[in-house]
């Protein structure tokens, strides 16, 4: 699996509400818990779909994309005050201290031993990670082609070994989801 990017031009399809059918708020919310004062790292945040759910939870927000065109449109949708726009690979992540990092439906563009070993390294002790992306155990009806996915066990092994412990870790009909700590 190689690493790749979302379409800039197909960028309408990121805000469509119908994508909460595969991760709700609420869920990803529980999967790390945000505190009001937290600083969360949104990895692959494109137009900020899901970033402005954790900016709502959270105190201070970074919106990493690798593609300035995804933050471009954030901002023209309109960023939430306490949202930082952060152009980075996962790999370079340019932030630390921070005590959660999110991931919605990206995992598979950066899925990698280097990039979970920088979100280790980004994150504060005891800091939490909360993953939901597509599954490549799912059906394939929606979301990136099933050889282009990871399942849930894979997430898991990227993570342990990057030294982060999993707490929980499921496949569903179409995404996984994970949350672990440091």
């Amino acid at each position: 699996m190689g690493f790749h990017t979302f379409d800039p031009a197909r960028a309408d399809q990121l805000d469509d509400p119908t994508r909460y059918a595969y991760l709700s708020v609420d869920e990803l919310l529980a999967l790390f818990d945000p505190a009001a004062d937290d600083v969360v790292a949104d990895l692959g945040s494109g137009t900020g779909f899901y970033t402005d759910d954790v900016a709502a939870a959270a105190g201070t927000v970074y919106a990493v994309d690798v593609q300035p065109e995804m933050h471009e449109r954030y901002r023209e949708k309109g960023l939430p005050d306490n949202v930082t726009p952060v152009t980075a690979t996962v790999e370079s992540l340019p932030v630390g201290a921070l005590d959660a990092v999110v991931s919605t439906m990206t995992f598979h563009e950066f899925a990698t031993p280097d990039a979970m070993d920088a979100v280790a390294d980004a994150l504060a002790p005891g800091g939490r990670v909360a993953l939901g992306d597509w599954t490549r155990t799912g059906a394939g009806d929606a979301g990136p082609p099933l050889e282009e996915r990871y399942a849930a066990a894979d997430a898991v092994e990227l993570c342990e070994d990057a030294g982060i412990t999993v707490h929980r870790a499921e496949d569903r009909r179409e995404t996984f989801v994970l949350s672990g700590t440091l």
